[in-house]
């Protein structure tokens, strides 16, 4: 870290949705109407992707800051509460007084795939406005996703981009899905500012529009120059300056893989932040989204330092 970059209150900003997941557990694949359909377990912890991976940017010893939305009901305290507590700054958190309430994610656990339900809530209300560009600036590195979720923000996006950038933040990106389909090429003004791109595989696919990962990751590599695609259980791959790198994945018995990929985000910006060669980061971005499918829904895993320490020395050999 140069002398200039230890000066910086942040080693990271956000700015994104803070929701809840709830997570059904052993349902029928197929769900037919006007039935009552029983699961078998169920969870509720802190979602939205810029929320899991500000906790767990913290839980490995990043410094965060973070601007979310509250509404200021029973939820948005929950949301708030586990931020806090895991030492996440939230000093420019909005307060939201708009009518809608605090963002609500259903994740319906399949044997072999899962559904995913979301009301947005006050995602939709952050605003350039809202924003404290200063507080932002005040980092070393700026994070962004759920691009198609940010539907007031999302004209503004490449504007903010621009003047981080200018400020000499360096800027990842993760898109998450399109829940519209459409997938607007709107995507390419901002990406113009954009150092590190991480989307998973389909997300890739789908922003470059063509259906082989090899053609995507190589058309995206000439707009970004770290292009970082993730791979669920087959690792994840990056292409840098004209270089391939890959990892595989850590083995582990997943409970599920909710917030997997925002949790690599977590691991791969935390190794990024440290110097580490893209290789390394890779390998530590995989054992961030391994370690936290071993417990339900995205920061669970991270809330026990003293399983999380074992987890990473256990598999150390991995991130070599």
């Amino acid at each position: 870290m140069s002398g200039a970059d230890s000066q910086k209150r942040f080693d990271v900003t956000l700015v994104g949705e803070s929701n809840i997941d709830l997570l059904l557990y052993g349902l029928p694949d197929d769900l037919p109407p006007e039935r009552e359909l029983l699961a078998d377990r169920m969870a509720m912890h802190l979602g939205g992707s810029p929320a899991i991976t500000a906790h767990n940017l913290v839980a490995l010893g990043s410094r965060v800051g973070f601007v979310t939305a509250s509404a200021g009901d029973t939820f948005a305290d929950l949301c708030l509460r586990d931020l806090t507590t895991a030492g996440v700054d939230l000093s420019r958190a909005i307060r939201k007084d708009d009518g809608l309430s605090t963002g609500f994610t259903v994740l319906l656990q399949h044997s072999n795939f899962r559904r995913t339900l979301t009301y947005p809530g006050v995602t939709h209300s952050i605003r350039y406005c809202d924003l404290d560009l200063g507080y932002l600036r005040s980092a070393r590195h700026f994070h962004l996703s759920s691009y198609f979720l940010q539907e007031n923000l999302r004209p503004d996006i490449p504007r903010l981009l621009a003047e981080l950038k200018e400020a000499g933040l360096t800027i990842s990106f993760d898109p998450n899905d399109d829940p519209s389909g459409e997938w607007d090429s709107s995507i390419y003004e901002a990406l113009a500012y954009v150092d590190i791109l991480l989307p998973n595989e389909r997300e890739a696919c789908r922003i470059a529009r063509v259906p082989q990962l090899d053609i995507a990751l190589h058309n995206l590599a000439a707009i970004v120059p770290t292009v970082v695609v993730k791979r669920g259980a087959q690792g994840a791959v990056a292409l840098t300056n004209g270089k391939r790198y890959t990892a595989i994945a850590a083995p582990v018995t997943p409970v599920d893989a909710v917030g997997a990929g925002d949790s690599f985000n977590a691991g791969f910006l935390h190794a990024y932040l440290k110097g580490e060669p893209i290789d390394r980061c890779l390998a530590f971005g995989n054992l961030a989204g391994a370690f936290s499918t071993t417990q339900a829904g995205g920061i669970a895993a991270f809330c026990n330092a003293d399983e999380r320490s074992r987890f990473f020395a256990n598999h150390a050999v991995e991130a070599r």
